[in-house]
């Protein structure tokens, strides 16, 4: 077997120069001007189908959404439950009467959340009638009710800065989440129930923690832009013998028949739980 004879160098060199652009036949990397033509118009023509078949079918796509409502509502039929102040470490409260740096955060934090309930925020909500569902789905301009911050009664920040923190009565403000549509059946309320009997007396606003129909349903943002959630402030008086005692306590929505507050596949439905600790 004869070994290969190696070609020199500028042979080789000479070949690449060659196969780059041949002077003699115009080619250019083994290719003529026309052939390049021909295979850069199939190309073009061939991925501007693929882009104008996929842009057709995201506008058709585009067309079935809508941008004020999601298109799929069905995964979550009930609201859950959020409190404010919302500690920075799980839901639980740890302060002390007699130190105001100790729940200063807590009376910033409610004051910050109820700025959007004051009335000058609040100039293009309407008074609505109370105790009946505000239907307005033939509206082209959703209006939104009016919700006095006095109906927070001790927890409104008016009668008490504080917010109750400095008497050993702390607020709690809770809502549920919005569901766009939801309109709840019977009369809903919150009412909380502390883990163990004694320690502290629960005081609600408005009275027996009603949430009025007149505050749904809710349209959605882009259509219900002024919209504001129905709050119930939550008053924990702790007794002496609570004092430096963690007391845990849930709060649940009841008096609606649509509303839920168990399940098993989402401990939050309908509910929550927090724990408050007080020193003095």
């Amino acid at each position: 077997m004869t070994k290969e004879t190696k070609k020199p160098f500028r042979q080789s060199m000479a070949e690449w120069r060659q196969f780059i652009y041949n002077p003699n036949s115009g080619e250019f990397l083994g290719r003529t001007a026309k052939s390049w033509g021909l295979i850069l118009l199939f190309y073009l023509v061939f991925y501007g189908f693929l882009a104008a078949l996929f842009t057709f079918t995201m506008w058709v796509m585009l067309q079935t959404l809508s941008s004020d409502i999601p298109k799929y509502r069905d995964r979550i039929s009930s609201p859950g439950l959020m409190i404010s102040p919302k500690p920075d470490t799980a839901l639980e409260f740890y302060f002390n009467k007699s130190d105001s740096q100790s729940y200063s955060e807590y009376v910033t934090t409610l004051q910050n959340f109820l700025e959007s309930y004051n009335d000058s925020k609040q100039s293009q909500n309407i008074v609505c009638t109370p105790g009946q569902i505000f239907d307005q789905s033939d509206a082209a301009v959703k209006k939104a009710c009016q919700f006095n911050i006095s109906q927070l009664g001790q927890c409104s920040g008016k009668e008490d800065p504080n917010f109750g923190y400095s008497k050993g009565t702390p607020c709690v403000l809770v809502k549920m989440n919005r569901i766009i549509g939801l309109k709840p059946e019977g009369e809903p309320r919150i009412e909380c129930t502390p883990k163990e009997e004694g320690m502290v007396k629960i005081n609600y606003f408005p009275t027996d923690g009603l949430m009025d129909l007149m505050y749904f349903p809710y349209y959605g943002k882009s259509l219900h832009a002024h919209y504001l959630q129905p709050l119930v402030a939550v008053q924990l008086a702790i007794s002496p013998n609570g004092t430096k005692e963690e007391i845990a306590i849930e709060c649940k929505i009841l008096g609606s028949p649509n509303l839920k507050n168990q399940d098993d596949r989402d401990k939050f439905l309908g509910r929550i739980a927090f724990k408050v600790l007080m020193s003095e």
